[in-house]
């Protein structure tokens, strides 16, 4: 069994439950959906074995991997999942929820895409906020679903999100969809902040 891989990077968890924790990112190649607001080049990529797999991502000393894409559940099999294991690593995926996943995992974190959510379990919903006038629905949508833990993060325009050539309206955009998702925190107080960090740092 192989299985097709963008790319693999150490840095540290930028985003939700587990923002902050060195960890290595095995991201697979493809996705079955087309966001437009979609910040990762993922088609790309290489076939890999589990054995190879386990050699490159036990180069580095964290234990902790984040499988992610693309959408990982089109590739990722129970197999690699026990393979991981075997060598020491707590497993987490990052999906769209579109698809079934191994039960295996260690941690799921869902950021769905869709309005139905077919991963199986969940521990953690983390909830693109869009300031479209959507958000208040989708969070009652989504807090009906079992999960340790839920999580919003403000949407992070670009020029071409929005179709415009003025950074300054990009950046006033931006700066309305934080504000308005502070404040739905604040009145939704079992929901909590996931900003990207990575960004905020300048790293991977």
């Amino acid at each position: 069994m192989t299985y097709k891989v963008n790319e693999i990077f150490y840095s540290l968890q930028g985003e939700g439950f587990h923002t902050g924790v060195p960890a290595v990112f095995l991201r697979f190649s493809g996705c079955n959906l087309k966001c437009p607001f979609c910040d990762t080049l993922h088609a790309d990529g290489r076939e890999m074995d589990a054995d190879e797999i386990v050699r490159l991502i036990s180069s580095y000393p964290s234990r902790h991997v984040v499988i992610t894409g693309g959408e990982p559940a089109m590739q990722l099999d129970a197999a690699l999942v026990d393979r991981l294991h075997e060598n020491g690593w707590f497993v987490q995926v990052e999906t769209n929820g579109t698809l079934p996943l191994p039960g295996n995992v260690d941690w799921v974190t869902c950021s769905p895409k869709t309005d139905r959510i077919a991963c199986g379990r969940v521990d953690e919903i983390k909830l693109l906020y869009m300031a479209d006038g959507y958000d208040a629905e989708r969070m009652e949508r989504f807090s009906a679903v079992e999960a340790r833990s839920y999580s919003l993060q403000p949407c992070d325009c670009s020029v071409s999100d929005l179709h415009e050539d003025d950074c300054g309206a990009v950046e006033r955009r931006n700066k309305f969809i934080l504000e308005e998702c502070i404040a739905c925190l604040k009145a939704n107080p079992q929901w909590r902040l996931s900003l990207q960090t990575h960004k905020l740092l300048d790293i991977r």
